[in-house]
């Protein structure tokens, strides 16, 4: 139920988002329905165990939190008190039935989703939709469990923000690069502002945005339509819709120059050089966010591609070094290029060099074998997605969340394979070149 768990999984959303063959016109061959209350309804059949994945997706997160009130962190403090009992359920017995019935069960918070989850036996699927179902409604968590469990969060902020200097640095430069969003705003909360969430914020957000009409049912495993149709007119499909709200991301204010940050601590063990800029996010531009794909992948896919055999490998002056794309967003997406200087190296110098190198790599188009090869290890690189049961669950319904639609996630492998040369070329010119960034520099206090 960590806040940051939905990063983990975006790491390996693009790895998963693709087939083992050109030729597939579906990837997971998913089916899909829409309950009378306007919930939909996503069926990937994998019957090799007989197990499922069940997952809910509501279609709001951290972004959708109210602005200016001072108050930050109420979608992931929600999560966790989704934990804590309903009228039907006592507090903290939810999980304890799923290990009961030999299953796992987590959940984790975004800016644009929250998403609960069980792994567990087909037997047990309808105990499973029932109970989760209960809590799309019937939430009801004893007085005495909501300040400890308050506590608990701020705890977990402490642990995984407040005591590592990456993530603080990590923290201010996305407030810096998204200003005037809600994207600014960390998940979990500010530091000074998480004092304040209570369980009325919580109850708040709750009621306006948890309904079946803006959540998205998706069941992977040995199961199909015919049988699942039923259970969820049966235990979702009784739910009443609501009248959801619009969600509101506000356009961002564009730099007027670079800008820079500086970060300085003295528990800061290694430098770190970033540099990062906003780009359109899947849901705004498909064709866009196709090209920065395979760009990042030509760029730093592995440890053979460009970047880190030009300054890991051949300079040594690094140790670490990444491009990447990150479009899983309602909004916009970014675009970040990060290193780490190997032992000696000033994190200045590296820079200069990064600089220089890419300025001279610009200067001719990017082979055709190298656009080649990255597709390919785009598409090969989830050989065994359709194997796995929680795998293209996670993918669609991240997919879905963050607006695209099932056909461009089912087709994405093709829509690989068919982007242009120069559809890549053009987001090399436009995100390799250092106008319009934000840099930022983390090195050790003296």
């Amino acid at each position: 139920m960590k806040f940051f768990i939905a990063a983990v999984y975006f790491i390996c959303f693009l790895a998963l988002f693709v087939a083992p063959s050109f030729a597939a016109s579906k990837v997971y061959n998913a089916e899909t329905f829409t309950l009378k209350n306007g919930m939909q309804v996503v069926v990937i059949p994998n019957h090799r165990a007989p197990v499922v994945t069940h997952m809910v997706w509501y279609k709001v997160g951290s972004a959708d939190e109210p602005q200016g009130d001072g108050v930050s962190g109420e979608a992931h403090f929600l999560e966790h008190l989704m934990f804590k009992g309903t009228h039907t359920i006592p507090a903290g017995e939810f999980s304890k039935i799923i290990r009961k019935l030999g299953g796992e069960d987590n959940a984790f918070t975004s800016w644009d989703y929250t998403a609960y989850f069980q792994s567990i036996s087909k037997d047990f699927l309808p105990v499973v939709m029932a109970m989760e179902a209960d809590r799309m409604i019937n939430i009801s968590p004893p007085a005495q469990d909501i300040e400890p469990e308050h506590q608990v969060i701020m705890e977990e902020r402490k642990q995984t923000i407040d005591n590592d200097p990456r993530s603080l640095f990590w923290e201010q430069l996305r407030a810096t690069l998204y200003n005037t969003s809600p994207y600014s705003i960390p998940i979990i909360g500010w530091k000074d502002e998480m004092p304040k969430i209570s369980w009325d914020l919580a109850r708040n957000y709750y009621e306006r945005w948890y309904a079946p009409n803006n959540a998205i049912l998706i069941v992977s495993g040995d199961v199909n339509v015919a049988t699942l149709k039923p259970l969820a007119e049966k235990y979702y499909g009784i739910l009443p819709a609501k009248k959801i709200p619009a969600h509101v991301r506000p356009a961002v204010q564009s730099f007027p120059s670079s800008q820079k940050l500086f970060f300085k601590d003295k528990s800061v063990e290694q430098p770190v050089w970033v540099r990062v800029t906003r780009a359109p996010s899947a849901a705004q531009s498909h064709q866009a966010s196709l090209a920065l794909t395979i760009l990042s992948e030509i760029l730093s896919g592995n440890a053979s591609t460009i970047l880190y055999q030009e300054f890991v490998v051949k300079r040594k002056q690094a140790v670490d070094i990444s491009f990447s794309y990150d479009g899983d967003m309602r909004g916009e997406g970014s675009v970040w290029l990060y290193a780490t200087p190997a032992k000696g190296v000033a994190l200045h110098a590296l820079e200069t060099d990064i600089e220089n190198f890419l300025k001279i790599y610009l200067k001719t188009p990017i082979k055709t074998d190298e656009i080649a090869d990255a597709k390919t290890r785009i598409i090969d690189g989830a050989l065994y997605a359709r194997d796995s049961v929680a795998g293209p669950a996670m993918v669609i319904g991240q997919g879905l969340s963050a607006g695209l639609t099932l056909d461009q996630i089912e087709t994405y492998p093709a829509a690989i394979a068919a982007v242009p040369d120069e559809a890549i070329h053009k987001a090399a010119q436009i995100y390799l070149k250092t106008e319009n960034w934000l840099t930022g520099y983390m090195e050790a206090a003296p």
